[in-house]
């Protein structure tokens, strides 16, 4: 097991003192800001983790608001989601009826988010059997809910929280844009929701893990294939991985071969483009900011300090704590072209966006140090520490809130944030329940699918759409209070780069940026110059609004 360090708690994530001025970026190598095919100038991405629609806001607008929890009230004309109605409720098809899981219960178990799993679930659209394969079974830690039906068996996954756990999230809703028509683009877990962000595919492994024969981890066309083993992880950039000629598609959560913080002998590596090496062609300044990347012990850890504080437990005994940063929660590791191996900082920085020994992949105090400088880039992605990403058994939504709010928070206090947008997407459902039947734009039927056609369309093991997700746009272009039911998936965001900055260039001929639905009914670029000041702070422990600003 890895040493952990102590940690001071609590801190705030960033210093109320960045009341500073961000001003427009410039394009790489280039005197002027890069050209965009939308008003919107910085794009920052907070990619979390594991939750359905339906788990965070299959009831909206309507919270329960018991005595002692942050209340919500909704605005008047509040729109409705595609939600769990009164019928699904009281008469589900499933083993177990959902349940509101409350505030202090919101450290959960983790659920069973598997590829083929997650599609035995939906049963064919029946969406009926998640107590039978989404459940992930009983706690790891004593303090986790984990809830039992009457039948003694774990339903954890029906579970669903209202507007006084995610109370932050669902203020969002009704000051910006909420997406009730968003899937994941695959089914799976996390690894393949990060890759389908910034690949829009999870097709391209050239070497399997030890384990893979014996429970299909990387999923091969040619049962006949013998890829190498990655071994690894590599221990330099210029490491090459072995084999490049039997491909298939990742499946599973396994490390990436070019990260030192990777398990040994269980990574794997990817060959093919991503958005990096487009942006990087283009000229276009990007980051990927991730909890914990600075600290190559690979072993720097916090408890849950928001759930903690919440539950009447001093954070500094609280045992149980997460490594901050994930290997596999970092997708450009996966390709040696866009990777940082040993972890490296920026040379300078004024270098932050720019290609140098970092390679673009920084710990998220960066991301600060370029706010504070005025140097944020067109395109950034942040990946919270691994006690804020909201994942359940090793998250919880409170300190997944605190890390948004914060976020969001100081974003909005910057000038940058005029022609800012800011999208709040999860990379899966982690097995929770959710009661819409994705559309399946990708077929596959091998052996490892359930019931995702009789034809498989392009490498096999990609059946897609996954399961339904929240997705928030904030941004002072985002429209007021509005439910966007257009649908959209997590390669919609990859579509929305390429066209905002890359002339609608697209990965390859096979990623799903290429049928992804734009995310256009989610903005209003008609507002006017007042309009662009619409700011909205919360606090980021109760996630209660503070402050309005908000210009008509």
């Amino acid at each position: 097991m890895k040493e952990r360090c102590k940690v001071a708690i609590p801190a705030a994530l960033v210093a109320a003192s960045f009341l500073f001025a961000a001003t427009p970026l410039q394009a790489e190598g280039s005197d002027e800001p890069a050209a965009t095919a939308t008003p919107i100038k910085h794009l920052v991405v907070l990619y979390l983790e594991n939750t359905s629609f339906d788990a965070y806001f299959g009831i909206y607008p309507k919270a329960l608001n018991p005595a002692g929890a942050p209340a919500f009230e909704a605005e008047p004309r509040t729109p409705a989601v595609n939600g769990l109605t009164a019928t699904l409720l009281a008469n589900n098809p499933n083993q177990s009826n959902p349940f509101r899981i409350g505030r202090l219960e919101s450290y959960t178990c983790d659920q069973n988010h598997a590829y083929t799993p997650e599609q035995q679930a939906r049963n064919g659209g029946l969406m009926n059997k998640y107590v039978e394969y989404g459940s992930g079974g009983g706690p790891t830690d004593a303090r986790q809910f984990c809830h039992m039906n009457a039948a003694g068996n774990y339903d954890t996954d029906l579970g669903y929280f209202d507007g006084n756990t995610v109370t932050a999230l669902w203020n969002y809703a009704q000051y910006f844009s909420l997406g009730d028509n968003f899937f994941a683009t695959l089914s799976g877990e996390s690894t393949r929701g990060h890759l389908n962000l910034t690949a829009g595919d999870v097709y391209g492994a050239v070497c399997i893990p030890t384990k893979t024969k014996k429970d299909g981890r990387v999923y091969l066309d040619d049962p006949a294939g013998n890829p190498p083993f990655c071994n690894g992880p590599a221990r330099a950039q210029d490491q090459a991985a072995p084999g490049d000629v039997i491909v298939g598609s990742l499946v599973d959560d396994l490390d990436p071969f070019w990260d030192i913080c990777s398990e040994a002998e269980e990574t794997v590596a990817l060959r093919g483009r991503n958005i990096a090496n487009l942006l990087n062609e283009a000229g276009v300044t990007w980051g990927w900011f991730q909890g914990g990347f600075a600290d190559t012990t690979c072993s720097q850890s916090h408890p849950k300090v928001a759930y903690d504080l919440a539950t009447g437990v001093d954070p500094a005994t609280d045992r149980v704590q997460e490594v901050d940063y994930v290997p596999h929660h970092n997708p450009f590791q996966y390709f040696r072209s866009t990777s940082n191996v040993r972890h490296l900082p920026p040379s300078s920085l004024a270098m932050v966006g720019k290609t140098d020994q970092a390679n673009h992949l920084y710990d998220l105090e960066v991301f600060w140090e370029a706010v504070r400088a005025g140097m944020l880039p067109a395109v950034s992605f942040l990946k919270p520490p691994a006690y804020q990403n909201g994942h359940p058994g090793m998250s919880d939504p409170l300190d997944e809130q605190v890390f948004v709010v914060e976020t969001l928070n100081e974003l909005q206090r910057t000038k940058a944030w005029r022609e800012m947008a800011v999208f709040i997407a999860w990379d899966d459902s982690d097995g929770w329940y959710d009661h819409v039947m994705p559309p399946i734009v990708n077929r596959s039927a091998t052996d490892i699918d359930f019931a995702c056609g009789a034809e498989t369309d392009g490498p096999g093991a990609r059946c897609g759409y996954g399961p339904r997700l929240p997705f928030l746009v904030i941004s002072p272009f985002a429209k007021h209070n509005y439910v966007s039911s257009a649908l959209a998936d997590q390669s919609s965001i990859l579509r929305f780069i390429e066209d905002n900055w890359l002339g609608g260039a697209r990965v390859s001929a096979i990623s799903f940026d290429n049928i992804a639905s734009p995310l256009d009914d989610h903005f209003d670029f008609d507002k006017s110059d007042g309009g662009r000041e619409r700011r909205l702070f919360l606090d980021p422990t109760s996630g209660e609004v503070v402050k309005v600003l908000d210009p008509k």
